[in-house]
């Protein structure tokens, strides 16, 4: 009887460290803070937020730019619970 064979791992390579954070700036409703901070926990170690406005519900997320896509679909599931509003980036002042 062949004995069931054993595969090594493959090893990943992980991307190069980014130089800068990517950010994404969202408005929600302020009540709904606590629950988008438990919905993002819910996505270990997808990113990491601040609130920027408490009275206007604006939130700044800072995530890895590789996880864009990652931070997208989360923004999506979020949608379902909560109005989630994608805001442009503040121009960068001189």
């Amino acid at each position: 009887m062949a004995s069931p064979s054993r595969r090594r791992p493959r090893k990943r390579v992980c991307p190069p460290p980014p130089q800068w954070s990517a950010r994404t700036y969202i408005r929600i409703d302020p009540s709904d803070i606590g629950l988008f901070r438990f919905l993002m926990e819910g996505y270990d170690n997808l990113g990491v937020f601040t609130v920027v406005n408490k009275f206007k519900g604006i939130l700044l997320l800072r995530y890895s730019p590789h996880l864009k896509r990652e931070m997208q679909t989360f923004l999506k599931a979020a949608s379902t619970e909560m109005k989630v509003d994608i805001l442009p980036a503040p121009l960068k002042e001189s």
